[in-house]
């Protein structure tokens, strides 16, 4: 899939938020790319070959301090081509893309990835 079709998936997954949320995300950039860093997949542990659809790169919402000053945007970052090795066609993309930048959202919101798999029935 070329990357600007892509890029529509996650608008189109992004305008798929409830308002209510939607509308408490401030200063943050969504984008799209390829791979993550060697430095992204060292953070997280990841070794090897492993894949990392998505991730959220910035402070919590409740860990947030008035102190802090002017911030630069967080950024939650969808990684398009280790999406697309997981799924077998546009339509599980555009279903994994959903469910990626549903995760990183709620990372933003201050949930850990246990707490977001056990909202998703994921135990």
């Amino acid at each position: 899939m070329n990357k600007k079709k892509f890029e529509e998936l996650v608008e189109k997954a992004y305008d798929r938020i409830p308002e209510e949320y939607r509308d408490k995300i401030e200063n943050v950039v969504i984008t799209v790319e390829d791979y993550p860093t060697r430095d992204d997949l060292k953070k997280l542990e990841i070794r090897g070959k492993g894949l990392l659809l998505g991730l959220y790169r910035g402070t919590p919402l409740p860990q947030r301090s008035i102190w802090q000053g002017v911030r630069t945007p967080d950024e939650i970052v969808l990684f398009q081509k280790d999406i697309e090795k997981v799924c077998r066609n546009d339509k599980e993309i555009e279903e994994r893309v959903d469910e990626v930048l549903k995760h990183e959202i709620a990372h933003y919101f201050g949930l850990s990835d246990d707490e977001i798999y056990e909202l998703m029935g994921r135990h």
